[in-house]
């Protein structure tokens, strides 16, 4: 994929915390939970002019032959009276590797060191033992890794942070982009972005660029490019970056771009060799495209219905027109039955085009997910097709599988399904698994997808989801060869990356490293077999080991041993891939190769942490770890649960979810069915119901509902949760939580929170996190977490008023005796659904469902979880059960009825 450069952000924030950690992470399970008490409200950096200054800003990159390497340094002055707390925000690419990073404060420099992930965590643990916390919150976007580091700066003092990362650029569609996003939120006295490029083979082309610059900082942008060397710059004065002569906003507020390529004049590619470590890129130009025989399998369950499918729809219409003549395609569609466009794969002819655009235009979602059947009706289509001659004999064939949910149907075990996908495949076969959303298990199609010489890729649910689609397929439709088989001189070279390769795509490259066993060696020879579009091919060449040491140019566009980094880089990524989808018997043994790996070259993989630790004669002995994140961790990026105790122990996966919102509607997720239960319950306004009760450990959560300001005569009473109480008694905390504010007890501490602000507030028993007019989250110390929204209506509507909607996470802490209106599920319930029929709705169809001993007739349509939009809310896909729940709750609905907010039996 492109390389995609930092994002640098750096804002101020004020406190009374006297010491931070930090942490970079890719494990959520590496770090404790313990958090020293503390109350911080944010503030933005208006609050502070004239007392935090953000003196410098400056991102400098070195990229040599690909291998980029990012510096980015920041110095903060603290001009106030009293101690200060600084935020540092940084997006870097998710397939970077930190390798250092490092803060001076007053004078003294404080390094990381790369160590083990576990001996990581346990400097970790003996800091936070200490009461010292971790200042981290970590997220993530697309194709970035955000981390945020908090450090308190003393009066009239100042703090550098320089953190270095490094990573190899993948072409893609013909070139390379670094992308550094600035977003400083404030003006900045030197503020400076530095890329020098040295590229051996020449520049092709290079254009630099930036979403934010207009016609005043274009001329900012300075280029030089040479035949092998481009330096590129931009560096805005104080007065250029605001927005207008007397306000303090800036400009500097985007993306800023610099894509170049590079010159392609023999086939054999480029090699380079520099103290005995050599790379070779291989990408030969003038190819002709190679034909394809590709199967799309579609998903088409419930969960695909809105926007999905529709999306879906739009990008299938866009790659079918862009599909050649000389391809073969055909449509598969699967929900628990599969379903072909055609019997056979059919030639891209402009009419098959057509019908096929017309077959598309009429899908529409169905029910459960059957990913086992649906793929292996691919392989056999194309077995089929292939043994009666109906293809071309050198055409490639690949499955493109879109999903967005779990298996559910036919044979549901992911490791029966990668294997049974493996064995049918046969190494024949390329399958690209494209996961649709968050719900997906995207580590189950990033494995199976390897398995079989493919990638996976994640398709986020934004407006741009079918062009997301569309570039993933762009990717790959242009194959120049296959069956790839890189050779180097017998017993010249050893530690080689991966030297074969199953296609090589339009636009792309093909990257081998290693080191050479004979330095004496005067010529390197290289060959490269292939199929090309009508026969075998190859390529022949040979390198001088003694031309490399006089063409490097100036130290200043290259980096130490860059080939050595190159090569320790690609092997820890391929080690990584392997440690996933190979053999059990060796996954230890490549384990603890990319471990040693990443330890000598001082990376952060998800193998170990770096770790920044003040001496032992200081007052205090602060731990700050680096960690990374691995793709199957990553959250969805606007999550608004991330507590203050998830800066410390994040949760990169959807965690099971139980909640009550709207009127009041209760939504039961079901891990175990990959599915979700829903039904509501009305009485009533003041009516309070029990929702939680866990005798074991004294928790409880009773909510107040409350109705329409108007109800006109003979319409029905809308009532909504206006007010919560939790209780934990053993930890002596109450909360009341209101559409008003919030009041935390705790003995004779009473403190108060306000929907206003932005704040938090930590107690030795408990976390709070307030998301102005938004969200409360609720952490209690090694307990359960709970979310409440926070909605709000127009002052002076006629009938509405605010209202709130409670959300459980990491409900599996309350032990086996909870229950309540919700929490009689948060252990899991069993059911069966079956005889799936029209309904009274056409797009609602009705089903039977056994659960509990009972035999109920349940109706499939949408509840709102309001955690990611608040106002329009995300529609969630469930079994509705009628009748306030009856059948599926134990007892009545009465049952759960208490006299009190605080009442706790």
């Amino acid at each position: 994929m492109p390389g995609v450069r930092t994002l640098l952000l750096l804002f101020v924030s004020v406190s009374a915390v006297a010491h931070a950690a930090l942490v970079i992470s890719r494990d959520d399970e590496s770090l404790g939970s313990q958090t020293e008490a503390r109350i911080m409200k944010r503030r933005s950096p208006a609050d502070e002019v004239g007392k935090i200054e953000v003196h410098s800003v400056k991102v400098d990159i070195k990229v040599a032959s690909r291998f980029a390497h990012t510096v980015m340094t920041s110095i903060v002055h603290n001009g106030a009276g009293s101690s200060k707390e600084v935020f540092f925000d940084v997006e870097l690419p998710k397939t970077a590797f930190i390798s250092n990073f490092s803060m001076e404060i007053d004078g003294k420099t404080y390094v990381g060191q790369v160590k083990e992930k576990e001996k990581a965590k346990k400097q970790y643990d003996v800091a936070v033992s200490r009461g010292h916390t971790a200042g981290l919150v970590r997220a993530s976007g697309r194709t970035m890794e955000k981390f945020s580091v908090s450090v308190n700066i003393a009066a009239d003092s100042k703090v550098k942070f320089r953190l270095t990362y490094e990573e190899l650029l993948q072409r893609k569609q013909g070139q390379y982009e670094l992308r550094t996003r600035v977003k400083p939120k404030q003006l900045i006295q030197h503020f400076e972005i530095v890329a020098d490029i040295y590229e051996s083979q020449g520049i092709a082309f290079l254009d630099a660029y930036g979403t934010f610059i207009t016609n005043e900082l274009l001329p900012l942008v300075e280029k030089v490019v040479s035949d092998t060397k481009a330096h590129i710059s931009f560096s805005p004065t104080l007065e250029q970056q605001k927005k207008c002569p007397d306000c303090d906003g800036t400009l500097i507020d985007g993306d800023f771009y610099i894509k170049y390529d590079v010159k392609r004049e023999t086939q054999i590619g480029d090699i380079q060799i520099v103290n005995g470590y050599f790379v070779h890129f291989f990408a030969p130009p003038n190819l002709p495209r190679v034909p394809k025989s590709v199967v799309f399998v579609i998903d088409i369950s419930m969960s695909m219905r809105g926007q999905k499918i529709r999306q879906t729809r739009e990008a299938l219409l866009t790659i079918l027109t862009d599909l050649y003549e000389e391809d073969y395609f055909g449509i598969i569609l699967f929900d628990n039955r599969v379903e072909r466009m055609e019997p056979s794969l059919q030639p891209a002819t402009k009419e098959n085009v057509e019908k096929a655009k017309d077959y598309v235009r009429k899908i529409n979602e169905r029910w459960a997910t059957n990913i086992n059947g649906a793929v292996l009706e691919a392989v056999k289509m194309l077995s089929e097709d292939k043994a009666a001659n109906r293809l071309p004999e050198r055409s490639v064939p690949m499955v493109i599988l879109l999903t967005d949910g779990d298996p559910t149907s036919g044979e549901t075990n992911p490791d029966r399904i990668q294997q049974n996908v493996r064995n049918a495949m046969g190494g024949n076969i390329t399958l690209f698994c494209l996961g649709f959303g968050f719900d997906v298990s995207y580590k189950f199609l990033d494995v199976m997808a390897q398995q079989n010489n493919g990638l996976a890729k994640r398709i986020y649910e934004d407006s741009d989801a079918a062009l997301q689609l569309h570039g993933f397929y762009t990717d790959v439709a242009s194959p120049l060869l296959s069956e790839i088989d890189v050779r180097y001189q017998e017993k010249a070279v050893d530690s080689l990356t991966t030297n074969n390769f199953k296609q090589l795509f339009n636009g792309s490259e093909i990257v081998v490293a290693g080191r050479l066993s004979d330095n004496d060696l005067d010529n390197f020879l290289v060959e490269v077999f292939a199929q090309g579009v009508d026969e075998e091919i190859s390529f022949k060449g040979q390198a001088s080991t003694r031309e490399w040491d006089v063409i490097f140019p100036d130290q200043e566009y290259i980096f130490g041993d860059f080939t050595e980094r190159l090569w320790a880089y690609l092997t820890i990524q391929q080690l990584l891939n392997k440690k996933e989808t190979g053999p059990a018997s060796e996954r230890e043994n490549i384990t603890a190769r990319a471990l040693e790996l990443s330890l000598k070259y001082n990376f952060v993989t998800p193998l170990t942490s770096m770790v920044v630790t003040k001496p032992e004669d200081e007052e205090k002995d602060d731990a700050l770890i680096a960690d990374k994140l691995t793709e199957d961790q990553r959250q969805r990026p606007d999550a608004l649960y991330v507590s203050p105790r998830s800066m410390v122990s994040p949760r990169y996966h959807y965690p099971p979810v139980t909640s009550v919102d709207g009127d009041p509607h209760f939504i039961v997720e079901v891990l175990e069915k990959n599915d979700t239960l829903c039904f509501n319950i009305n009485d009533t306004p003041g009516t309070i119901f029990n929702l939680v009760r866990d005798p074991a450990l004294g928790v409880v959560v009773n909510g107040q509902t409350i109705g329409d300001k108007k109800v006109d005569p003979g319409s029905k009473i809308n009532t909504y949760f206006g007010r919560f109480g939790i209780v934990h008694q053993k930890l002596g905390i109450r909360l009341e939580v209101t559409t008003k504010g919030i009041m935390v007890f705790q003995g004779k501490v009473h403190s108060t929170l306000s929907w206003s602000d932005t704040a938090s507030l930590k107690l030795p028993s408990v976390e709070l996190q307030v998301i102005k007019d938004r969200s409360l989250t609720v952490a209690l110390k090694d307990s359960v977490k709970f979310v409440i929204i926070l909605h709000k209506v127009w002052e002076k509507h006629p009938y509405h008023q605010d209202y709130l909607g409670f959300y459980t996470l990491d409900s599996h802490f309350l032990s086996p005796s909870v229950h309540g209106l919700l929490g009689q599920f948060y252990h899991g319930v069993q059911f069966e659904v079956s005889d799936l029929r029209e309904g009274q709705t056409p797009d609602k169809p009705d089903a039977t469902m056994i659960v509990k001993g009972s035999e109920l007739t349940v109706t499939r349509g949408w509840q709102r979880d309001f955690r990611w939009d608040v106002k329009k809310g995300e529609n969630v896909p469930c079994w509705f059960i009628h009748n306030n729940g009856t059948g599926l709750i134990d007892g009545a609905p009465s049952d759960y009825i208490v006299s009190g907010i605080f009442k706790t039996s």
